[in-house]
């Protein structure tokens, strides 16, 4: 009489993928894909924006990266780099920006729409270029940048 020893059994390949993919999407479900990239907490209510950027109005749900924007003076008169989460639905961003914008006296220069979109807007002496860049499901990035429309910049030097 022969004794069979018998090898633990082995999930197939496809219920294994399936319970990964599970429990992936199990810890993602409590994560809000509106909050910043890293671990630091910005604002993101509309009377901080305000207070950073002025009247420049952001959609609704934005949250500000201040980790990654530079942002020199405030209100109307701030210059730099301000980072953007705007969500999952870049086309109501853009939009947004489309629409309320040219509202808020800006002029639309161009607007470039794509996977990265861009549009560059100026309003008096100030630029604001806007690029926007889809994520898809993992959230939306603007990248604003506002700087005076007609600086003097020095041509560079051959060293």
């Amino acid at each position: 009489m022969k004794v069979r020893m018998s090898t633990p059994h082995l999930a197939p390949p496809m219920l294994l993928a399936g319970l990964v993919l599970v429990a992936g999407l199990t810890g993602c479900s409590s994560t809000p894909l509106n909050r910043p990239v890293s671990g630091a907490e910005a604002p993101s209510t509309a009377a901080y924006a305000s207070q950073l950027l002025g009247p420049m109005a952001l959609p609704a749900g934005t949250v500000i990266r201040t980790d990654q924007s530079l942002i020199i003076g405030s209100g109307d008169n701030w210059v730099g780099r301000a980072v953007l989460d705007v969500g999952r639905d870049l086309d109501l961003a853009y939009a947004f920006f489309l629409e309320s914008y040219p509202a808020q006296g800006w002029s639309v220069v161009s607007a470039i729409r794509g996977k990265t979109s861009f549009m560059v807007l100026t309003r008096g002496d100030r630029t604001a270029t806007l690029e926007m860049h889809d994520g898809g499901l993992l959230g939306s990035t603007v990248v604003m940048t506002v700087a005076p429309k007609n600086a003097n910049v020095a041509a560079p030097k051959k060293l």
